[in-house]
């Protein structure tokens, strides 16, 4: 075994490497020579372009629509979403306070993480379809349904292009939740309990305890989910194409680039302004991603 280690080793990468040069690096690299190209997926030898549509890009407005929307998208939602997961993780880990000696969360926060976990197990498709009835611009919808029963007339959540985003917005935070909740909730109870007793021996309240020992301590787990939800801030394909008005409406007041992807190529057959579309997102993310590591570093606490 000691003299033959390396082809054991080698033998089991071969097969998951050429997997996933197959499955993954391959549509990259014919992504990124489609782009070059002004193919519209009709003749077998697409004719080069050059630079030509991302010379476009620069000039297309709905694109830069859709840019400026994944910016609002990358602070808006993670922002909300990690507020919301640390605040609901904290009451489930450590909000009950100090029994017994030991810090527990609060009554019925077993039940509690099934509620806040329920929304992720949904399809988006399904999510999107279910706040279709919930944001329905008349009175049949459950918003303007309650708004109405106190005298305030309907509010076009998804029609009023001021609006129509971040009601988007509110609903890919609302899915999201329950994931973060699990995933924070993990990283606390990682945690030692005896430095939050000590703590809490010490004096310290529930808001010295949160903002002086549970987020530094938390931190490369809260890094880790920046970074997912930024990712996930580039895409909104499916609640986009399911809730918005006129798939990216009203007047590309909701539109994303991946929705601007699947138009260009499946609707107009430009699939290589779409391939051109889709590396810009794609070095995009790759930048996100990157800067956020690099910005959010620091000294890892050790327990």
């Amino acid at each position: 075994m000691r003299h033959g280690r390396y082809p054991f080793i080698i033998g089991f990468l071969v097969a998951p490497l050429i997997l996933y040069v197959v499955f993954v690096i391959s549509p990259y690299v014919q992504a990124f020579y489609i782009a070059l190209t002004n193919w519209r997926g009709i003749t077998a030898t697409p004719e080069y372009a050059g630079f030509e549509n991302f010379a476009r890009l620069l000039d297309d407005e709905v694109f830069w629509h859709a840019v400026r929307h994944h910016i609002v998208l990358l602070v808006a939602m993670p922002l909300l979403t990690i507020a919301i997961a640390l605040f609901f993780s904290f009451l489930l880990n450590l909000g009950g306070g100090s029994k017994g000696g030991q810090m527990t969360g609060v009554f019925g926060s077993t039940f509690y993480r099934v509620v806040f976990f329920f929304p992720q197990v949904l399809a988006v498709a399904i999510v999107g379809v279910l706040f279709q009835a919930i944001y329905r611009p008349d009175e049949s919808g459950v918003i303007n349904g309650l708004l109405a029963k106190v005298g305030i007339e309907p509010i076009g959540w998804l029609t009023n292009p001021d609006l129509a985003l971040w009601s988007i917005i509110a609903v890919m935070v609302w899915q999201a939740v329950g994931f973060y909740v699990v995933l924070f909730s993990a990283g606390m109870s990682a945690i030692p309990k005896d430095v939050f007793e000590a703590a809490a021996l010490d004096g310290a309240g529930r808001f010295r305890l949160f903002f002086s020992i549970t987020l530094p301590l938390l931190w490369d787990t809260l890094q880790v989910g920046w970074v997912y939800l930024g990712i996930a801030a580039f895409d909104g394909f499916a609640l986009v194409q399911v809730l918005s008005v006129d798939r990216g409406g009203p007047d590309n007041a909701t539109t994303v680039l991946p929705l601007e992807i699947w138009r260009n190529a499946f609707n107009f057959s430009k699939y290589g302004y779409a391939s051109a579309m889709g590396v810009a997102l794609f070095f995009m993310t790759i930048t996100f991603a990157v800067l956020t590591l690099r910005v959010t570093r620091r000294e890892r606490i050790e327990f």
